[in-house]
């Protein structure tokens, strides 16, 4: 898990597992909604989401072009986009993908303001 907001390509030509920007045709439009996200996340909008074993990691914003950060070939948000015409941004919300039961009012909060945005935007 991490904290950033992802957007289309998560594919790449070249198949290589990290640092290839694969721009798509509406490229500034899921960077609009990205950014619309992680500018309202108290943590993602620092683009240092400080998760144990990634410390270093850093998304400028608190977004990503998916490829950029690494190449999945095959992804949800692709095939929905190419094949039907639906845009979609990937949220990671939390180092944990399973967070303890105590934690979710915090990530709530974390998320609300975020995601009256992003309807806002959408």
């Amino acid at each position: 898990g991490s904290v950033v907001a992802s957007y289309p390509y998560d594919d790449s030509p070249t198949h290589r597992l990290t640092g290839v920007y694969s721009k798509s045709a509406d490229d500034e439009v899921f960077r609009y909604l990205a950014k619309a996200y992680a500018s309202h996340h108290p943590i993602m909008r620092t683009g240092k989401p400080n998760c144990p074993g990634e410390e270093g990691e850093t998304f400028p914003d608190g977004i990503t072009n998916g490829a950029q950060w690494y190449d999945v070939e095959g992804g949800m948000q692709d095939y929905n986009y190419v094949w039907a015409n639906c845009f979609e941004i990937t949220l990671e919300l939390s180092c944990c993908k399973y967070p303890p039961t105590s934690e979710l009012p915090k990530e709530w909060e974390n998320n609300r303001e975020s995601l009256l945005a992003f309807i806002e935007k959408v």
